[in-house]
Order: C-alpha cells, then structure tokens, then sequence
C-alpha cells in the first residue's frame, strides 16, 4: 500500500511508520518538527521528509491511506486536501484496529502502569518463544520498535486514554475493543481534555463497554474506583480481580513470595507487584503457565524512563523516573523510601504538563512528596510562557503539596546549586519529569551526586 502520515514524527506515529516501512509498504509522511530519536531513526529507515512543513502536494491520488497524528490540527493543510481528495483517513489507532480486528487484542488501560504491563507482557511472552504483535508507548530493550504488525494471532496495545485525534475525540482505548482488557488504576489525569473527575471516570466504564461480549476484563480489586466501576458494570464479560503478591526487600531485592518459591526480581515498589499480576493475569490468559511466568519475570529490567537507574556507588543510588501525576509521584517515592529506608531521599519533580500546571489541578498533589526527606518542586518559568498559562510560585506551590519543609525552584541554574550543594552519603536522589528540568544535563547531575555520596 502507499500510505502517508501527516505529523509522522510522534513516538508512536514514527514506530507505526516504520513498521509499514518493514512490511514492504511505500511509505511518506510530513511534519512541521521532529526531534530525536525519531530523526533518527526515521532517516535509517529512509522515511525521513525532505523539509519540515506541510505541503498539500505531498496528497495524491495513489494514497491508499493516510495516518494522522494527533499533534496536527484540524485545519492542516495536508488534511484539508485529504478530505477534498476523498482519501481514505485513520487515525493510528483506528489504523492498529484495522491492522488487527482479527487478532486477540490485549488493551492494557488505567491511569498508571501501562507501559510497565504492556512491556512486561512482552518480555514474558518473548522469553517464553510466543509470537505476538504490539504497540507499546516507550522504546523497549531487546525490541527495535515501539510497533509491530505481522501476521501474529495477538496483539498486545498500551490503552492510552488521550485523544485519538484532531478530528477524533474519543480516547485512544475506546477504538481497539479488546477481547482481554485491563485497569491498572484511576487516578485524575488529563485535566485540559477531562475537566472533571467523574467525567475522567466515564472513559473507563465506556472502555468496559468496549470490550467485546465475552471477552475478559482484569482489573486491580485493591483501588476502590477500579473496583467499583467493574462490578457495577452490565458488560457481559468475565471479570478477573487482581492483588499484590507477598514479597519481602532483603539488601535492596525485592523477593516474591510465590507458594513456597521466593523469586527474586529486578524491579521494585509496590505499584510493580500490581504491575507484575496484571501481566500475570493477561499471559495466564494467553495460555503461559505460572512458572513461565513467573520465571520470566524474574529477569524483566523495567520499562523505559521508569525508575532508570543513572548511577550508583556504596552509598547512594541515583535515578530518573518519567512520573510526574501525582499517583505515579506518591509511587515513586514511596518505591524508592521502601527499597532503601535507611537512606535519606532527595526527591525533585518538575511539573510542566498542562494538567500538573492547572491552578485546579495542583491541590490533587496534597502529600504526594512527604515521604520525602528532602522534597524538591521545580518550573520552569519557560513553560508557563510556553503554555500560555499564568505563572504562580513557591506560596501556591507549598501551599497545595500541603508540605511547608518542600523547597521551591523556578531557575535551572538555581537548581542545579542548590543539588550539587547537597551531601549525598547516605542519600539517594529522585529526578523526576516527563520534561527535562530546563535542559539539566542528568548524567553531570548524577556525577556530582555520586561524587559527593562517596
């Protein structure tokens, strides 16, 4: 087929156009800006566009498809010709749908967790020799795109709950109708599309909706939201509830208790012990047994961006982590607090998505960082400007985290003093963001912080 995306260079739209690049289709695509690494990996591939911007010459009549991202407008002129053109237009998930509607779709929903599930169904089903297609929101060791079609009897889709597309506001996980979903959790997020609460909870009683009549939803029975959307659901699907499993933290290793099996793992934190029998409950379905299971699990590293180890010495550990809700944050921190708990812990989160931004939407981060012994909030005055939104400082700041001990930057340069003049022997440090501290080279920070932990 010749298909052309309009926006290719997003996470995911570069990794869908590229694994049409390697099933053998003619693919184009055009974008006003991309960055690294999809740059890169868009120019291996040959699919790079010539210049940045959008040309309606680019559509023409040999176009059997065109894939639109979600960081186009409505009013694009790519699209506007599209649509003139009478040419048929998806937006990548519905493209995924079509690509897959006779597969098992797995969708992996929930406010936090998704990629970590998705990428541990992944690993599971990978060292148990399984073939499978996927779409995953992060860039996996051990697979070389975030998207794979073939002519696998599954899929396994991260269920992402934003916007499907410009012209197409229904979230991402209402599209694929799953025959095996999941909820990991429901914790406010997404304030500029869901400005309520209730409304956010809304999508995932359509999700459960969704599914397809005898399908299988399994979902988290701990988180009260979770469990009570499910069982008050009329969907005629099976429901299968989930728990932590018992473990133990023995020399910074989190053990699982497994009948009378103690299995070590790499990763940590009581979010991924839910994590962890999410994916179990997915793969029992899929037919792997539980010593597969749980023998494969045993050796998965972690999701990209999720608790990544930047360095460690005798002393001090040093990580980076994309949370930034304040579900994912609290996690986080407690995580870390549990698997080190005579260390001091320096945590620092930057808000910079519009929803952490949201003078409404700050009180949600109300004893998010007390765990932490030296809790740290930075924004950039940058992304106020950029976001056109207006700026507010340390008083609101404190005032909604309800913690008066937290320390409040807005200056990268002031930050980045302020870390280096801490002694780290006997602390670990937190960095998280879903940005980048205002262009805080991390590996100089984690230097600095190991130097002075050693």
């Amino acid at each position: 087929m010749r298909i052309h995306f309009i926006a290719i260079g997003g996470s995911a739209m570069h990794n869908l156009a590229i694994a049409l690049k390697q099933k053998g289709h003619d693919v184009s695509g055009s974008d006003d800006a991309i960055y690294e690494p999809s740059r890169s990996r868009l120019a291996k591939y040959d699919i790079l566009p010539e210049k940045m911007g959008w040309y309606p010459e680019n559509i023409t009549a040999d176009i059997e498809a065109v894939i639109l991202g979600m960081h186009a407008r409505d009013d694009n002129p790519e699209l506007l010709r599209a649509r003139e053109a009478g040419l048929k237009i998806y937006s990548y998930p519905e493209y995924i749908y079509e690509q897959s509607k006779d597969k098992i779709r797995v969708v992996v929903g929930g406010s936090h967790g998704k990629t970590t599930i998705t990428s541990m169904i992944l690993h599971v089903l990978k060292e148990s020799g399984q073939d499978f297609d996927y779409l995953v929101g992060a860039q996996l060791e051990g697979f070389e795109t975030m998207v794979k079609l073939s002519d696998a009897g599954v899929i396994i889709i991260e269920g992402d709950e934003y916007l499907t597309s410009p012209i197409d506001r229904r979230p991402k996980f209402h599209v694929y109708q799953a025959n095996i979903g999941v909820i990991s959790g429901i914790a406010w997020d997404h304030i500029n599309v869901f400005p309520t609460f209730d409304n956010y909870v809304e999508q995932f009683k359509i999700f459960l909706q969704t599914i397809i009549p005898g399908g299988t939803i399994i979902y988290n029975q701990e988180d009260r939201i979770v469990n009570k959307i499910v069982q008050e659901s009329g969907a005629s699907v099976s429901k299968i509830g989930y728990s932590a499993t018992e473990y133990s933290v023995s020399d910074g290793i989190t053990i699982l208790h497994v009948g009378e099996k103690n299995i070590p793992i790499l990763v940590f934190g009581k979010h991924n012990l839910y994590n962890i029998e999410a994916a179990h409950g997915v793969c029992s379905k899929l037919g792997i047994s539980d010593g597969q299971f749980y023998s494969a699990i045993s050796s998965f590293k972690g999701a990209s961006k999720r608790l990544e180890l930047l360095g460690k010495n005798a002393d001090t550990v040093v990580y980076k982590d994309f949370a930034h809700s304040p579900s994912k944050l609290k996690a986080t921190i407690e995580a870390v607090k549990e698997q080190f708990p005579e260390r001091e812990l320096v945590a620092v989160i930057e808000l910079h998505t519009f929803s952490s931004l949201n003078r409404d939407f700050l009180k949600e981060y109300k004893g998010s960082m007390d765990p932490a012994d030296v809790p740290v909030v930075f924004i950039s005055k940058e992304t106020f400007e950029q976001k056109k939104m207006n700026a507010y400082g340390e008083h609101e700041v404190k005032e909604a985290f309800g913690n008066s001990q937290l320390n409040f930057f807005n200056n990268n340069e002031i930050l980045v003093k302020f870390l280096s003049s801490i002694n780290y022997k006997g602390k670990n440090l937190l960095l998280m963001s879903s940005g980048n501290f205002g262009g805080m080279d991390l590996t100089v920070m984690a230097d600095t912080a190991l130097g002075k932990g050693g």
